[in-house]
């Protein structure tokens, strides 16, 4: 979701985010680690010995998110540095995104700080690019590149952390876009196994975790129907597309710009290739490297709880509808076949067909796991669309989201019991699959005008995380076969295009002095629960 900020809720483009600041007094500021710490176990009850001694607890971050030197020592750019160089006004604080917060330098040094924290998993990202600067076999491998990856993982086995690696984090090579048009082309589906094959050859002697493909979801709606990611394609009325100030003749400042696209068609062609991409690559190493390498594969999808807003038949009806236009969307296809029922009932022939090969390879191709990124739920209320609304993804479930309801006992999107009840759903709706939580994490807005006390000062980041780990021991006592959780993220980087102006990061980045890492409050409370002290 990383994360998308946007937290459903991706996958409906509706934007919930969680921008609750953690406003301190400086009586409270002087309040110990230690003390919190003991304060949060205390309250929920929950250590590290509530969870198996072989439960994978991490961090994780992605590489477009953090390296920088994208086009460095051979790499070539990938999409999100060609909309951050032809689009600066589209991202907030532009000029800082070829430099991330330069770990593709720093990561011996980063490896150090996550070990500090006592995790036993890092999850990170490889740049294609990085490794195929043209994003296909044909254009050559970057040897460069393969060497990092190479340190980094044999850095990370040195120091007892065992690697969790996406495949595919949201950045194509922006060469595959010029050459035929990223997922809409059904040619993305062999260029990305390709890739994945590559991968596997190269690192999966030591890598035994692999995530396919992060968030399809948030590709899909993103970039092909409301336009504010590469490639940044939809038809919205004007005033609707995306961020940044638009050519003539398209949308309006502040949404704009949309270059082509058709919003009710092509988030459905690039999700159906993204999913082929998968089941594809999830074949290829069961076929060719899982015996030999003894690891596991499965893809990140985004996920919300909707809870119905009412006791009404038709809000839990919505509730449903809205588990299949997100999860369900590429849960079902890759557990049972084909998409759910609902999407093909509302969508009609806008929503393309699996042929009866393509059938047979899905079926069963979730892999060995699902990764799930949860950072919030939402309300969901009956919503069918008006008869002179333009078609498009996000109304097609006739269901809208919304604030979590009253009964639920909470005010906001940020609801930990949330996750609790998502692994419930899971487990019930999909065959009880193996799960590892991706992406969980808390955020608040950047405000440089506070002094580095106060930057470092987030109680209410430590308490999401204490209270999530709860819910989620709670859901595995109640047969969740949850194998590991991830907190996101590590560092506070690049929230794609909303630059540095969120932060969800353990670690604050001072861009001033040298990148230097600042352990906040909440790091050093996770680095306490990690290492039992109590």
């Amino acid at each position: 979701m990383e994360a998308s900020p946007c937290s459903v809720i991706s996958s409906l483009a509706i934007c919930v985010m969680v921008l609750v600041a953690a406003a301190a007094s400086s009586a409270s500021a002087q309040v110990g680690v230690n003390q919190s710490s003991i304060a949060l176990i205390s309250e929920l009850n929950i250590t590290r010995d509530d969870f198996p001694s072989d439960f994978y607890i991490g961090v994780g971050t992605a590489a477009t998110q953090t390296e920088g030197a994208a086009e460095e020592e051979g790499g070539g750019p990938s999409v999100w540095d060609h909309r951050a160089k032809m689009l600066p006004g589209s991202i907030p604080n532009s000029d800082k995104f070829p430099f991330a917060i330069d770990g593709y330098k720093r990561y011996k040094e980063d490896i150090k700080i996550i070990k500090d924290l006592g995790v036993n998993g890092y999850r990170f990202s490889i740049s294609w690019s990085r490794i195929l600067p043209q994003g296909s076999l044909r254009g050559g491998i970057n040897q460069r590149g393969v060497d990092h990856y190479n340190s980094l993982i044999n850095e990370l086995k040195r120091n007892g952390i065992e690697p969790f690696v996406t495949i595919y984090h949201f950045d194509m090579p922006q060469a595959l876009q010029v050459k035929y048009g990223g997922y809409l082309n059904s040619k993305f589906v062999q260029d990305f196994q390709d890739y994945s094959d590559l991968c596997f050859k190269l690192f999966g002697d030591r890598v035994k975790h692999w995530f396919t493909i992060n968030e399809p979801s948030s590709l899909a709606v993103y970039g092909y129907e409301i336009g504010i990611a590469p490639p940044g394609r939809c038809s919205l009325p004007e005033g609707q597309c995306g961020l940044g100030a638009p050519p003539p003749g398209t949308c309006i400042v502040p949404a704009g710009p949309c270059f082509g696209g058709n919003s009710s068609t092509e988030p459905y062609i690039a999700a159906h290739n993204l999913i082929l991409a998968h089941a594809a690559v999830v074949k290829l190493y069961r076929e060719k490297y899982q015996e030999e390498q003894k690891g596991e594969v499965g893809i990140v999808l985004a996920a919300t709880y909707f809870a119905p807003f009412s006791k009404s038949q038709e809000d839990k009806a919505a509730a449903k509808r809205l588990f299949d236009f997100t999860l369900g969307w590429f849960m079902e296809p890759l557990v049972f076949g084909d998409y759910p029922r609902s999407m093909r009932d509302l969508v009609k022939e806008r929503l393309p067909t699996f042929s009866a090969e393509e059938k047979s390879l899905l079926s069963g191709s979730l892999g060995n796991f699902v990764g799930i990124n949860y950072y919030s739920s939402a309300g969901a209320k009956h919503r069918p669309p008006p008869p002179t609304e333009k078609l498009r993804h996000s109304f097609d479930s006739w269901a809208e989201a919304t604030a979590i309801p009253d009964v639920s006992g909470v005010s906001n999107s940020n609801w930990p019991q949330g996750l609790q009840k998502l692994m419930n759903y899971v487990k019930n709706k999909y065959q009880r699959p193996q799960v590892y939580i991706s992406e969980n994490g808390y955020t608040n807005t950047r405000n440089d005008s506070r002094s580095l006390h106060e930057r470092l000062y987030d109680p209410h980041r430590a308490s999401y995380i204490a209270r999530h780990l709860y819910r989620l021991n709670k859901a595995m006592k109640n047969g969740a076969n949850v194998k590991g959780y991830f907190y996101w993220a590590l560092f506070d980087d690049v929230e794609w295009g909303l630059g540095f102006s969120l932060q969800y990061g353990l670690y604050y980045i001072d861009f001033g002095n040298n990148y230097k890492r600042y352990p906040k409050l909440s790091a050093r409370w996770f680095r306490d629960f990690n290492n039992k002290n109590y």
